[in-house]
């Protein structure tokens, strides 16, 4: 093997195994770090905002920051006491309205129970006693299996349900000091804003910085186009919604379609955490048109919503559609619901790479032996010189 080769070789070896050690690095400073990062990027969204508020109010940086940190507490607050009252006041009213609709549900359960199982049940009781002891001791083997095995399928699901309940208290004072470690992280970064981009760009080459910042612009456009996607998507599914809900004649639509869009940010569920159990309602309680109408419903929600999503994210986020979907499908498979943030960032992130040519500048530095040696004039044989 040529000295090129050796050299091509080894810078190649260098590069993977510095981008292995950055990735596995990262995991492990996120993981561990993740509130300051959280304070960094609240930070970094929140510097134009800033700059505004110094510009217009003629306020230092120190009270600008302040002012704006105290804006956002106080929106955030008021979202999440709202969302306590109207939590509060919907268990209230559920309080009141559940007794009636368990009872109307008990009563047209009752009546389908005695109108159509209790005749199939007494006719299979009556097959069954014309079978042979043989048959009907299987018969009674795999009742007892389904039974069993559906008894703990129910088991599981509680028990699921209650650690989750479990996690979730047990998790509430780590959110609280995750929030105050990620206010105060906002807090220093904004105010020193200044002084800390000046050391960065004097610890790192300038060409360095300068790609740094792109890959953050680009990061910063593509978290604003998927929020901005969010929306749309959501105001579409309301607008569907209520054209349906308008069709079906259904009361206080506009109630419903406010609730349906506070559900469809919620993962896995979204809008079927409303639709399911209506559906099953209506059809229990013998309004079939209203169940399939809804059920036609619900589904035209979701084939929309998978036709549509990839191509507005492509669309705002400048990415392929289909490269898109793929990642959506892999970032989901691989991560679960929060894939579907972690999919597209990470093919943003490599975009941005792209666009400040690092990927280029890499490939220069492997095969930066080649070229010399193919600069270099060979070297004239001794016996010619002769």
């Amino acid at each position: 093997m040529s000295k090129t080769s050796v050299q091509v070789t080894f810078r190649t070896a260098f590069v993977i195994l510095c981008t292995v050690l950055l990735i596995v690095g990262g995991y492990y400073v996120v993981s561990v770090a993740y509130p300051f990062l959280i304070g960094f990027i609240i930070a970094f969204l929140l510097h134009p905002f800033i700059c505004w508020v110094e510009k217009q109010l003629h306020l230092t940086r120190l009270p600008a920051v302040l002012l704006t940190l105290f804006l956002l507490c106080s929106i955030v607050g008021g979202l999440v006491t709202l969302f306590i009252a109207e939590l509060i006041a919907g268990s209230n009213y559920l309080a009141n309205v559940i007794p009636n609709h368990v009872i109307k549900i008990s009563i047209a359960l009752e009546e389908r129970f005695t109108t159509s199982i209790l005749p199939f049940f007494e006719e299979l009781l009556y097959l069954f006693h014309t079978l042979d002891s043989e048959q009907q001791k299987s018969v009674y083997t795999y009742a007892r299996s389904i039974t069993t095995e559906l008894t703990t399928a129910i088991s599981n699901i509680l028990q699921l349900f209650l650690h989750g309940l479990s996690n979730f208290f047990l998790t509430l004072p780590n959110l609280a000091s995750v929030f105050l470690f990620s206010l105060l992280a906002t807090f220093f970064i904004s105010k020193d804003w200044y002084r800390l981009s000046s050391l960065f760009r004097s610890l790192i080459p300038a060409k360095v910085s300068k790609s740094f910042t792109y890959v953050l612009y680009d990061l910063k456009h593509a978290l604003f186009s998927y929020a901005r996607t969010q929306i749309f998507l959501i105001l579409l599914t309301s607008l569907t919604v209520l054209v349906g809900l308008f069709i079906l004649g259904v009361p206080y639509p506009f109630t419903v379609v406010l609730i349906i869009a506070f559900v469809d940010l919620l993962p896995y569920v979204g809008t079927g955490l409303v639709f399911i159990p209506w559906i099953f309602y209506a059809f229990f309680t013998d309004e079939s048109s209203l169940a399939i109408g809804l059920a036609l419903l619900y589904f035209i929600i979701l084939i929309q919503r998978q036709l549509v999503e990839p191509k507005v994210l492509s669309k705002n986020m400048g990415l392929d559609p289909f490269v898109t979907l793929i990642v959506l499908f892999v970032g989901f498979k691989v991560f679960g619901f929060v894939g579907l943030f972690i999919g597209p960032a990470i093919l943003v992130f490599i975009q941005a790479l792209y666009r400040v040519r690092v990927f280029h500048d890499l490939y220069q530095f492997i095969i930066a032996p080649i070229k010399k040696s193919a600069r270099r004039p060979p070297n004239e044989d001794k016996r010619w010189k002769r």
